[in-house]
């Protein structure tokens, strides 16, 4: 990334806290919104989109889609829209990407990638990047990295 580029830096020092922030981020989060996380393995992917769909008012169990690729979650409340969460470890090519036909998605949901980062910016141009990275400590540092004029209104999210 070049050095003008704006993002935002959070530590979180437990998984509690990263769930939290999870939540400030899905209660911004609408229909058409596209967040890529990108981490190593036991980053936090999981328990951050856990977050999100507790910000978003989506009831139910949210695990990893390691091996389906893809689920869809609903809001509770209808007038919200549905979160897709994806985990695109396992895809090999554009065109698998392709075939999940997310672009479809992106109009009455906000989607969520896994393993998004350098691979599923193609979705739309307005999106946001989620980089993790977790320390020997086990604190998370937490960088958002926002394109396009979707996401300037509504960054950084409020979190404390």
């Amino acid at each position: 990334m070049s050095s003008d580029v704006v993002s935002w830096t959070y530590e979180l020092a437990t998984v509690d806290d990263t769930y939290r922030f999870g939540a400030a981020l899905g209660a911004v989060l609408g229909a058409g919104d596209l967040v890529l996380l990108d981490g190593p393995l036991g980053a936090g992917k999981t328990a951050l989109t856990r977050g999100i769909a507790q910000g978003m008012g989506v009831s139910g169990r949210v695990t990893s889609p390691t091996f389906v690729l893809a689920r869809e979650h609903y809001a509770s409340d209808w007038r919200r829209p549905a979160l897709v969460h994806v985990d695109a470890y396992r895809l090999t090519s554009l065109a698998e990407l392709d075939d999940l036909d997310l672009d479809t998605e992106l109009t009455e949901a906000a989607v969520v990638v896994e393993w998004g980062g350098g691979f599923a910016e193609r979705l739309a141009e307005d999106n946001l990047l989620v980089r993790i990275e977790r320390r020997a400590d086990e604190t998370r540092e937490i960088t958002l990295y926002p394109q396009g004029q979707r996401w300037q209104e509504r960054l950084p999210p409020d979190f404390e």
